[in-house]
């Protein structure tokens, strides 16, 4: 009996624990609501009070305002943290964000193999190259080159032509420059095929006194580079015919500097139609009577001279915005200092033509398999001779392999940064991708 007396105790003892603590929340909840709704008349107070205050404001302005007051009794507002805003990219700032982006992912191999022009023959070992077929694919999936340079001897028939050039580009993993050499006049290898029309060379545009004439032949010859599938010609000539018996008479618009409102029309003829204008020779052969081709070529000219006569023309193409300047392998001792080839002499391609004559675009060697080059310099020697210069692309060495392996082994070595040869790319993927912009 006492034993379910106290279970009777304790179970009243747990419903009255119970009970205080359903008290306890209850009030709480209750103090909440209480704490929750005087917050919101606070707020409302404010608010009221606030909104009314700028109503007195507003009245007040307008009367001011009416009564023609210079100062306003508004007190001045509190100033709003402007948003940040992105600049937006200038065209030029989009161009190098993709030139950087490809260059960044490139191997070393493909880097260096980057900087060459070569002829599809150097590159697949046949005598002649009519066809773009497997030895093609194969070669540029293993020398992944800058550009493919063609000539009349890789022409048979448009057709033959076209599918060659067409297929080529599609076997490339990165943007090919398309080249050919074409001046107009004598010069002019799908002239010389019947494929297209003639057009005047430099002598005949000049003989005609009308600087117009020679934008007309550019934007022809420009015209149909571009239907072929070509996206740089390797002219015009900047050369003037300075000394007697010149190496290039009848290829320059003459021997002073008026041959300056020629070039820089065939230039803006040219790029007018997306082909990409190379100025030839700097510092300009028409200074010597000797040809590269047999051997060592020499100027006496003084670099006064130059710098009154031929470099005057030069820049006038480079105001034209000409995108590549072709260097030669003549020997200007009084520009270079001494007989080293102009493509090989820093003082040549970089102190003159980059710095002097503010040249930013493509430098190129001229054509690396002739006499004055292959004579005394082995193709890797001469390769990496002419990229410590400051040139940015070989063109068509005597060994292209040697020449390859000669910068390559000179990169990986340090003898030339992995920085300087990036510097040339950049300088090179501008021009190619520069279509991408839509310009």
């Amino acid at each position: 009996m006492e034993q379910n007396t106290q279970e009777q105790q304790e179970r009243r003892e747990a419903r009255r624990r119970r009970r205080v603590r359903s008290q306890i929340l209850a009030y709480t909840a209750v103090v909440v609501f209480i704490l929750a709704v005087a917050a919101g008349i606070v707020f409302g107070v404010q608010y009221l009070t606030g909104e009314s205050r700028r109503n007195e404001e507003k009245k007040q302005n307008q009367v001011n305002e009416m009564l023609g007051e210079e100062e306003s009794l508004e007190e001045p507002p509190e100033e709003k943290p402007q948003e940040e805003t992105v600049a937006e990219l200038t065209p030029e700032q989009k161009l190098d964000q993709i030139v950087n982006a490809g260059i960044e992912v490139m191997p070393i191999e493909d880097k260096v193999a980057g900087l060459f022009i070569v002829t599809p023959e150097s590159i697949t070992g046949v005598s002649t190259a009519v066809k773009a077929g497997d030895g093609t694919k194969d070669a540029l999936t293993k020398y992944a080159v800058g550009g493919i340079v063609y000539s009349s001897r890789n022409i048979q028939s448009e057709s033959q032509f076209r599918e060659m050039i067409d297929t080529t580009k599609l076997y490339a993993n990165y943007p090919l420059f398309i080249a050919v050499e074409d001046e107009g006049g004598r010069f002019s290898p799908l002239g010389e095929k019947g494929l297209v029309p003639k057009q005047d060379g430099a002598d005949a545009v000049a003989a005609g006194g009308a600087a117009d004439k020679a934008k007309e032949v550019g934007t022809a010859i420009g015209g149909y580079l571009a239907d072929y599938g070509f996206n740089l010609d390797l002219a015009p000539v900047a050369d003037i015919s300075s000394v007697e018996h010149s190496v290039m008479e009848g290829r320059t618009y003459g021997s002073d500097t008026a041959a300056g409102g020629y070039v820089s029309a065939m230039v803006e003829g040219l790029q007018g139609q997306k082909v990409s204008a190379c100025l030839k020779h700097f510092p300009g052969m028409g200074a010597t009577a000797q040809n590269v081709e047999d051997g060592l070529a020499r100027t006496d000219r003084s670099a006064e001279e130059f710098r009154a006569g031929e470099f005057t023309v030069f820049r006038a193409g480079i105001d034209a915005g000409a995108d590549m300047v072709m260097v030669s392998h003549m020997a200007a001792p009084s520009l270079a200092g001494d007989n080293t080839p102009c493509s090989m002499s820093e003082t040549v391609v970089t102190d003159i033509l980059r710095r002097e004559l503010g040249f930013d675009g493509v430098i190129i060697t001229d054509a690396m398999d002739v006499a004055a080059v292959s004579e005394y310099y082995d193709a890797g020697d001469a390769a990496v001779q002419a990229l410590r210069a400051g040139c940015d692309m070989i063109l068509m060495p005597e060994d292209f392999e040697k020449a390859y392996n000669g910068v390559l082994e000179a990169v990986k070595n340090g003898e030339i940064s992995e920085e300087r040869i990036n510097d040339s790319l950049k300088r090179i993927y501008r021009i190619k991708y520069a279509d991408r912009l839509g310009g």
